[in-house]
């Protein structure tokens, strides 16, 4: 999927999209945004005319190295940068490569993002300020940014239902408790990796844009509010562990209560068992064997022998 975007009256706005016919070379060159999704080799062909190179495989654009990930070279400005995914259930990160040229902006990534398809809502409703690509792909980050904000919020959000749960109700589903902090603490550590990797590309895109003084403007309030972020990150991080060592405490309490029943109800029934076992002994000659009152007394002696550590455990307070 290709679309074209162009800049007009300082707000973007969405041209064309890929369809069944090929864009012309003009499309391409006149447009100063080109946003590639899942391109196929047609898409490619076209972006590589445009470009006089080839675009970067997925293999390129996941390479961890600094030096992979930004640099410049004669196409233009590369960033490579992740993006937050929702998926079913869980996030997961997804890396888009920018190419920033004096007069076009061109992203490839795969799959659907939300910060992309948010992007394109407000362009049609005019909503999106930028003169030049720079200032475009400057606000792309700014709204990532935002975007890392909320989901934030939203994992702060779901950290006070478990904590509710956790430390205020009573008889708990502690489990189901342990699953979700697992979950948010995956979700913080991808939007803290996003939040680390957007620090970084900023940082790239300030030095090499200190001569657009918006754009470097712009690139100074994103890195505070990434600085801000990244501290929310690790405030987040010490509740969830605080949170699960406080919900691990609670299930060794309950299986200890659980392993106290068992022990005190072995120690109650051992006495009388002993009893038991004794007078089950098949000897010939016992004392008791011809006595009227035999049966009742050992029933009588397993009886007071059970109750007997019963009342002691009542008195040293352990039950």
């Amino acid at each position: 999927m290709l679309r074209l975007f162009s800049l007009k009256d300082h707000t973007i706005r969405q041209t064309a999209e890929s369809g069944a016919e090929p864009f012309s070379y003009e499309q391409l060159h006149h447009s100063d945004w080109l946003d590639a999704r899942d391109p196929d080799s047609g898409e490619r062909e076209q972006i590589n005319a445009l470009l006089r190179s080839e675009l970067p495989q997925s293999a390129d654009v996941a390479e961890i190295e600094a030096s992979s990930r930004y640099f410049v070279d004669a196409e233009g400005l590369h960033v490579h940068s992740l993006f937050l995914s929702h998926g079913e259930g869980r996030h997961s990160t997804a890396t888009v490569a920018f190419i920033l040229q004096p007069n076009r902006l061109i992203t490839v990534r795969e799959g659907k993002l939300a910060d992309f398809r948010l992007l394109r809502l407000r362009a049609r409703r005019g909503q999106v300020e930028a003169d030049t690509p720079a200032d475009l792909m400057v606000t792309i980050f700014d709204q990532k940014v935002e975007n890392l904000a909320d989901f934030l919020e939203d994992i702060h959000r779901d950290l006070e239902a478990v904590s509710k749960v956790v430390l205020e109700e009573e008889d708990s589903d502690l489990e189901w408790a342990i699953d979700r902090l697992a979950k948010l603490e995956d979700s913080n550590g991808k939007i803290r990796l996003c939040l680390m990797d957007t620090q970084r590309s900023i940082a790239f895109m300030q030095r090499h844009l200190r001569s657009l003084p918006t754009v470097s403007e712009t690139c100074a309030e994103v890195l505070h509010d990434v600085e801000t972020l990244l501290t929310h990150t690790s405030f987040i991080f010490e509740k969830i562990n605080f949170l699960m060592n406080s919900t691990q405490g609670f299930i060794s309490i309950k299986q200890n209560q659980i392993i106290k029943t068992f022990s005190i109800a072995a120690v109650v029934f051992l006495p009388p068992t002993l009893v038991a076992s004794i007078y089950g002994m098949n000897f010939r000659f016992m004392p008791e064997l011809d006595w009227v009152g035999g049966y009742p007394m050992a029933l009588g002696a397993m009886i007071a022998s059970g109750i007997a550590p019963y009342l002691l455990f009542k008195y040293k307070g352990w039950l």
